[in-house]
């Protein structure tokens, strides 16, 4: 090749390269990054307050021996239902049923002599003092009798309430102690729910208010009740107050001590609302690139300050600084910048909440930073 071709074939080649920049539909189109495009939505929001509680019988107490003697009879099989009165441990009564007798055989001669003192006294053989002398020997027998009666029942255990039985530690024919337990009877037809909450929150918390619970045992369920009291007194060192909450169970799954998170929704709203990803932060301060049309009707991302509220299930409630349905660039906006072209891609079958689903299906909410 002689030295007068080589600059015709470096210019042949620099004019390909330039046609190949612009010709072919090139220029500032196709230069624009593309990013996931959508729109601003409105959609509800739940204020809400989450804790921790532990659950507790409706009612609850532990049978014990009133007296020490020997157990002659239990009447109870582990967990099982009883009801109110039934019988639950009988102790050996032997001696005060003797005790009994003889008494009722005391105040029966008792009153037989006063009938006869009576006679008499109508016939005028016996004195006022004398009938009532034996009419206070007739009723102090029957107050033994009422005594002994007493001390039978009391030797006879029974169900304060319908509720279940714990487990059986006891068996009939060992001698129990004064005050040893017996049986504990749990009335668990509902569940009270203890937990605390700061005192910030108290004036967003009522009696009657709705809450939610879950338990680890049932990962896929949700036990609802309502607050059914709060406690007057606020904790001075963790600055918290007792929230008690009832929680009906009629399946008897929820069971006594079992660890709950709660959850109150103290208030709704519909709001504006974008997903998370579409946020661009400054410091303190919240942007979306909004998307318009530019010259030659070409698309161009506007960046835009907004005032953001509540964050739910991926999306971010909008305050202020956009309109509904607004396009605007919900992923790729590391690629966007502010009054540049950019090209939106839209998912084909895009949910009506937005990518990603409506924020009211799932978690609870939190103040967006």
């Amino acid at each position: 090749m002689n030295q007068f071709f080589r600059p015709a074939v470096l210019i042949a080649a620099l004019t390909a390269l330039s046609s190949c920049g612009d010709g072919g539909g090139g220029g500032r189109e196709d230069r624009a990054p593309t990013a996931v495009g959508g729109h601003v939505t409105e959609t509800a929001f739940s204020e809400s307050i989450e804790a921790v509680g532990t659950a507790y019988a409706k009612e609850q107490t532990v049978l014990t021996a009133p007296v020490t003697e020997r157990i002659e009879r239990i009447n109870f099989t582990d967990g099982a239902e009883v009801r109110r009165g039934a019988i639950i441990a009988q102790l050996s009564r032997s001696e005060e049923t003797a005790d009994l007798a003889a008494i009722q055989a005391r105040a029966r001669e008792a009153g037989q002599q006063l009938d006869r003192l009576r006679e008499l006294q109508e016939r005028g053989f016996a004195t006022r003092a004398s009938v009532e002398a034996q009419q206070a020997l007739r009723d102090s027998a029957r107050a033994d009798a009422n005594a002994v009666r007493s001390q039978i029942d009391d030797r006879v255990v029974r169900a304060p309430f319908d509720g279940v039985i714990g487990l059986r530690t006891i068996s009939a024919g060992a001698v129990i102690s004064a005050g040893s337990p017996i049986a504990t009877v749990s009335d668990i037809s509902s569940i009270n729910l203890d937990f605390t909450v700061p005192e910030s929150f108290l004036s967003a918390i009522e009696v009657g208010q709705s809450i939610e619970a879950r338990a680890a045992a049932y990962p896929d369920d949700v036990f609802r009740g309502d607050v059914d009291g709060i406690e007057p007194l606020v904790d001075p060192l963790s600055r918290s107050v007792t929230v008690r909450a009832n929680i009906p169970n009629p399946d008897r799954r929820l069971r006594p001590g079992m660890l709950l998170s709660v959850e109150i929704v103290s208030g709704s709203r519909t709001s504006l609302a974008v997903p998370e990803t579409a946020l661009v932060s400054q410091g303190d301060r919240s942007f979306v690139f909004r998307v318009e049309d530019g010259e030659d009707g070409v698309p161009v991302a506007r960046r835009t300050a907004i005032e953001t509220g509540m964050r739910k299930g991926g999306f971010v409630e909008i305050r202020s600084g956009v309109e509904k349905g607004d396009t605007i660039i919900v992923d790729g906006t590391v690629k966007v910048r502010d009054d540049a072209p950019v090209q939106p891609v839209f998912p084909e079958k895009e949910p009506p909440g937005g990518r990603g689903g409506s924020p009211g299906a799932n978690g609870p909410a939190s103040a967006a930073p």
